[in-house]
């Protein structure tokens, strides 16, 4: 009755403003008129949204102070210009599918002062940017940027503790009400309404700029958003910690002439559409890589997670030549295409100095004997210091890419030192996977070598701590993975249900079935995925290995089968002819239905591996099924707790 009563006050307060003002009021539709954007033009700007006609977004304000002027305040329209645009993309490296559709309806005001607001409409939900035009540098000291809800919504809310973070969070799930004035999350977030319709939160085209966090707001279930202002000094606390110490008044110094990072609101009236919404991508700037038949997906074998723990060799193991040739040997008995080269191999500071134990040449040139690329792990600042000198030794090598960690900021300087070394790596054709990284915020579009990147809660926290669940496992493809890729680092063969899991940090283990391991190589987009685990269980568990190294890391076209966040994904991909289908659950045991019906016409032959009959009692236990299906047919599945069900359909010819 209370918010009834303040919803009549404002409305009636808004009209009597209408009438003594020049109020103007502007609507925009998504193609399919399922989305209706509102835009009110007085004094200031707001915008709503509505979704089949119901509030989704209450007027929310936006604004931008330049040379502290503040755009937005006192708008005087000089023009709106109106766009429809239905393309098709075809992207360098097909995440989710070898084609996008691009298809919205665009609103653009020009205003008086020099600078623009973009709004666009898509069927999948709703974005907009600024834009200025001055023939001069500015300083941007504040955004506005509001998300007013109409009613007191759930949100998914991966708080952090300060600007200084990994962006690796577990989704605390509070009312809108319920989240403090001290709180604050980093991006993507998730916001619920109570009819199912979700809303994430999250932004791209991130250049020059500082990324977007979420704190409360001022008004009734508000999110607002903060940024962190430009670092005017840092401290060096190691090699791979550095910390603001001083920050300046004004979130960016930087080019007159642009347009600014788009805000964005993707939209789902169920929970599958969040895993094929491609937003991120659609609205980043265009590949800036003329040449990319160099840029090659694929898997790679991680050493720092199974603390290079080989064993049945005749030689000691851990960071050293022999391992390292082991690896390879591994790689290349099951196509895998890479190895990874994680910390330990350079004197920690120093890229230059080489640990004793590493021949560098000796296990390149082996590498490219048995037709294995090597990716080298390296910190960001020593990287940054050493960056001319180390990559010409890293042409010499033939090093094919690099892992770059520990940025742990996404204040203007550092999102600028990300699009660097995106960019002087594609000059030396060197893939980059960034880890201790932000969100994907589109340089994936714009330099596609930007293959993967962490910023997530991912397999490495089994090491040290029992929080790592399954039910986290299924809530990450909702919300991070509509970002962008994500290594989270899959493949354990070790496996626990929660009762029985122990931390270890030699010899780690998952919690959950084998089986929702491996349906992680289907279910979770990255294409360079990681193989966690050491060549030694895998060459014990070979017939799960030769599975693991079938499926493909890049796909032609994802259909979702059955979708809650929290709960449940089952998802089927396509890669040329065949298919695979990915299946994970939370701590529930479930029973779920995998329709057939996307197959095309013909029948297929089918690979499953599934949870054994005591998957519940033992994670490791499986089972193999192989048959035949075609699009008639209907399988039932059980999946344990913390279970999993993948398989991989071959046309029968």
């Amino acid at each position: 009755m209370k918010r009834s009563f303040f919803i009549i006050i404002i409305a009636s307060l808004m009209s009597i403003l209408a009438k003594q003002s020049q109020c103007q009021f502007f609507n925009l539709n998504s193609p399919d008129g399922s989305i209706e954007v509102s835009v009110i033009i007085e004094n200031d700007i707001h915008y709503a949204v509505k979704l089949n006609g119901k509030p989704l977004l209450d007027y929310s304000r936006i604004s931008m102070t330049v040379d502290d002027k503040v755009l937005g305040s006192l708008p005087v329209i000089k023009d709106t210009i109106r766009k429809i645009c239905n393309e098709v993309l075809f992207p360098v490296v097909k995440v989710k599918s070898a084609e996008i559709l691009n298809q919205y309806h665009s609103l653009e005001f020009v205003f008086k002062d020099n600078y623009s607001i973009e709004f666009r409409a898509f069927n999948e939900g709703v974005a907009y940017r600024f834009g200025t035009n001055y023939n001069k540098n500015i300083k941007v000291s504040n955004e506005e940027a509001d998300f007013s809800f109409p009613d007191n919504f759930m949100s998914w809310f991966p708080e952090e503790v300060s600007f200084h973070s990994h962006n690796e969070r577990y989704y605390k799930k509070y009312r809108l009400s319920e989240i403090k004035d001290s709180m604050f999350c980093s991006l993507p977030m998730l916001v619920e309404a109570e009819d199912g319709v979700k809303v994430v939160i999250t932004e791209t085209d991130l250049d020059d700029y500082p990324g977007m966090w979420l704190k409360a707001g001022d008004g009734f279930f508000e999110l607002t958003g903060i940024f962190p202002a430009y670092p005017l000094q840092t401290k060096q606390e190691n090699d791979r910690s550095v910390r603001v110490t001083d920050r300046a008044d004004y979130l960016a110094l930087t080019t007159g002439r642009r347009s600014f990072p788009w805000r964005i609101l993707a939209i789902a009236e169920t929970d599958a559409e969040l895993i094929t919404n491609q937003l991120s991508y659609v609205l980043a700037t265009p590949s800036q890589i003329k040449d990319v038949e160099w840029i090659k997906p694929g898997k790679v074998a991680w050493d720092w997670w199974n603390y290079n723990n080989i064993y049945g060799v005749d030689f000691e193991a851990g960071v050293n030549t022999q391992t390292y040739k082991y690896y390879i040997d591994f790689a290349a008995e099951y196509g895998i295409e890479y190895i990874i080269m994680d910390e330990g191999w350079y004197e920690l500071g120093d890229l230059s100095k080489i640990v004793p134990e590493i021949d560098m040449e000796e296990i390149t040139q082996y590498a490219k004997e048995k037709g294995v690329g090597v990716i080298l792990w390296v910190v960001w600042k020593t990287l940054d210091d050493q960056l001319e000198e180390s990559l010409a030794q890293f042409d010499k090598w033939g090093i094919k890419g690099i892992k770059v960690d520990f940025m742990q900021r996404d204040d203007q300087w550092m999102v600028n030192y990300y699009h660097k070394i995106a960019k002087i790596a594609a000059e030396h054709h060197l893939l980059v996977d960034f880890h201790g990284s932000y969100k994907p915020s589109g340089l994936r579009r714009t330099y596609p070598n930007v293959i993967t990147r962490e910023g997530l809660r991912g397999l490495e926290q089994t090491k040290w701590a029992d929080t790592q669940t399954p039910t986290h496992n299924v809530t990450l493809p909702f919300i991070r993975m509509l970002a962008g890729p994500m290594d989270y680092t899959p493949g354990a063969m070790i496996n626990a249900q929660k009762n029985e899991f122990k931390i270890s940090w030699t010899r780690p283990m998952s919690m959950g079935t084998r089986c929702h391991q491996i349906a992680m190589y289907v279910v979770y987009e990255s294409p360079l995925q990681m193989l966690a685990d050491n060549p030694s269980n895998y060459m014990k568990e070979d017939e799960c290995t030769r599975f693991i190294a079938k499926i493909p890391t890049v796909w032609d076209e994802t259909k979702v089968i059955e979708a809650k966040i929290g709960e449940l994904i089952a998802v089927a991909r396509r890669n040329g002819e065949n298919w695979y289908v990915g299946g994970m659950t939370n701590l529930d045991a479930r029973n779920i239905q995998i329709d057939f019906s996307f197959l095309p016409e013909g029948k297929y032959e089918i690979q499953i591996f599934q949870d054994g009959i005591n998957a519940h009692r033992y994670a490791g236990d499986y089972k193999t099924v192989t048959g035949h299906v075609s699009k008639e047919d209907v399988l039932n599945v059980e999946m344990a707790p913390g279970g999993g069900w993948v398989a991989i359909l071959t046309p029968v010819n």
